[in-house]
């Protein structure tokens, strides 16, 4: 009896123990996100405390958050592991547990973020988005600032408009960003084009894509005109778009036929970067659309309610306003039921 008794607590510990994901200490945690296979970062913390800092590629889903599993249904696949964290591995557990019974597989940081920088390990404050292709590929973006962005696919790094300084804003693309295996720019405003940037980014093999104008700049390049098209590493398509400025005493900002917008094609995944223009009926002709960055700050791009039109034109089934400096934006959502609109830090 004695011994059946120890069999039947022994049986209820381990049931009421049993998880499905497992714990790890910030150096297991690190090796796990260093390793050779693609791990879906997760900071499950509220987005004021992921917005004061994060792990690099990270993305953020507040587990307090109503609608916690649809909106991981949309940024994460079950083909690849998940990590998670939150401040203290309180919220990370929880949030582990119920990823784990949808069947993924699931890391948990043990101590969260406050272990993390307590050992010193490094953080950023750069807001990250992920998506998949058709066939499951992960695809992230960094949005690092104004119009400079990091997209991440199979392993590659292909940089859009890097700028190191812009106001109190500073990037040190040496230092935060591995080298690229291309680099894009859209025109030759210094918002968007910068030198040293391109230095640091460069390296044996890098495809710099550039308009005509920044390629004698940089005596270096592959110039597209609109129209043109090029393929980069990773079997990327880039399409050259027209960009440019319609507004009477706006022309000479970006004026017609200069400047690049560029579309870009990833395994069947279509990323409309719109550069620097307003509402221009070339917008018609894009097709299949799945995120678009478009930019919002008159003189020099769109007006609100230009934007509106525009997205309502390409009809993304993601929209991230960017470029839009003071433009108040917070309205955006509202006016375009039925576009997943992402307002995030890209003035």
């Amino acid at each position: 009896m004695k011994q059946f008794s120890l069999i039947m607590a022994f049986s209820l510990l381990s049931l009421f123990s049993c998880k499905g994901y497992t714990d790890l200490s910030v150096q297991e945690f690190q090796e796990k996100l260093s390793g050779g296979t693609t791990v879906q970062l997760v900071d499950v913390r509220t987005p004021a405390e992921y917005a004061a800092g994060h792990l690099a590629g990270a993305v953020n889903l507040d587990w307090l958050a109503s609608g916690f599993m649809d909106r991981a249904a949309r940024q994460l696949t079950a083909d690849l592991p998940v990590a998670v964290y939150c401040r203290s591995g309180k919220r990370s557990a929880a949030a582990a547990g119920a990823l784990d019974k949808a069947g993924y597989k699931v890391y948990n940081l043990k101590g969260g973020y406050m272990a993390w920088t307590g050992a010193g390990k490094p953080v950023t404050t750069y807001e990250v988005e992920r998506f998949f292709t058709p066939s499951g590929e992960p695809v992230e973006i960094t949005l690092v600032k104004h119009a400079s962005l990091e997209i991440r696919y199979k392993g590659l790094s292909v940089q859009v408009d890097p700028v190191s300084k812009l106001g109190d804003r500073v990037t040190d693309y040496a230092a935060e960003f591995p080298g690229a295996d291309a680099v894009l720019v859209t025109h030759e405003h210094a918002d968007h084009f910068d030198k040293q940037a391109i230095a640091a980014l460069t390296r044996d093999g890098t495809r710099i894509v550039t308009n005509a104008r920044c390629a004698d700049m940089l005596g270096a390049g592959i110039a597209l005109s609109n129209g043109d098209s090029t393929v980069i590493p990773g079997e990327i398509r880039v399409d050259a778009v027209p960009a440019y400025n319609t507004t009477e005493g706006h022309l000479q900002f970006h004026p017609k036929g200069r400047d690049n917008g560029y579309v870009l094609t990833l395994g069947g995944l279509r990323i409309y970067i719109a550069g620097d223009t307003e509402d221009i009926p070339e917008m018609a002709e894009l097709r299949d659309i799945d995120i678009a960055f478009l930019p919002c700050n008159q003189p020099y791009t769109m007006t609100v309610e230009q934007l509106v039109r525009a997205a309502q034109v390409i009809a993304p089934k993601v929209l991230i306003p960017y470029h839009f400096s003071q433009t108040p934006v917070d309205g955006i959502p509202s006016l375009l039921p039925g576009i997943d609109v992402r307002l995030r830090k890209m003035q």
